[in-house]
């Protein structure tokens, strides 16, 4: 009984701080957007963020290949572009917003699509952009790259014409030490883990010893100080804001 609640608490949500903070800035950059305005959702699947939009003209894109269980929702949502997000049929300037969160790990050329950003951004439109630092392989085999750095960022997002460049961790490095933790409490445990049966039943007294500290203490811990971290080497990732202000670099 104590193994499976143990199990079922390291498989929750309850300690995904990464999306819920990134639900969060989503959530906070759309409260400052005017209504009306155009955004198109990159890579936007099941559209978890449609709703953050209602009050704006609120478009999806997506090359819809992936499977139901690779996306958030379980599916996809009712996509408007299913195309190539560096080659997005739509004229120049057609939006005043592009949202794109956790895309550009699973494109092989992201650098073009911040160029493609360019191109359907009018002037002084608003880029919103999230992607890890450091990841592991998921929605293979379309997992192309580990992350991104803020020098990243700034190079190629001042290249393709954008200026007013924001960027902000997804918590500290402790924060992101803590995921880890969880990770390997969800990896290792005992019934779900592939190794023999004899290795389970000696496994399974030190996993339960361990739970309470990688489940509970550290992440606890992690929380209270990530505050002190100033440097956040190790972040899970960085929310992006830049504005459009001029035209787009020559290929």
């Amino acid at each position: 009984m104590i193994y499976r609640v143990l199990q079922k608490l390291a498989h929750s949500d309850f300690f995904a701080f990464n999306l819920r903070n990134r639900d969060r800035w989503v959530s906070e950059q759309a409260a400052k957007i005017p209504g009306g305005k155009r955004i198109i959702d990159v890579g936007a699947g099941s559209a978890p963020y449609r709703t953050l939009f209602s009050h704006c003209a609120y478009k999806t894109q997506d090359f819809a290949a992936l499977r139901p269980d690779q996306l958030r929702g379980g599916g996809y949502a009712q996509i408007d572009y299913v195309c190539d997000a560096k080659s997005i049929p739509v004229a120049d300037k057609s939006f005043d917003v592009v949202l794109c969160t956790e895309v550009l790990e699973h494109h092989p050329e992201p650098i073009a699509m911040i160029k493609e950003f360019a191109r359907i951004l009018s002037t002084d439109g608003l880029l919103l952009l999230t992607a890890p630092l450091g990841s592991g392989i998921h929605q293979e085999p379309n997992h192309f790259y580990g992350g991104y750095t803020p020098y990243w960022y700034e190079r190629f997002l001042t290249e393709a014409g954008f200026a007013d460049i924001s960027i902000e961790p997804n918590a500290g490095s402790l924060r992101h030490y803590a995921q880890e933790s969880i990770r390997f409490v969800r990896m290792t445990s005992p019934f779900h883990f592939q190794m023999p049966l004899l290795a389970k039943l000696l496994w399974l007294p030190f996993w339960l010893i361990l739970v309470p500290m990688l489940l509970g203490l550290v992440p606890l811990a992690s929380k209270l100080l990530d505050r002190f971290d100033k440097e956040k080497r190790f972040t899970v990732g960085y929310h992006v804001c830049a504005v459009k202000r001029t035209e787009r670099a020559p290929v």
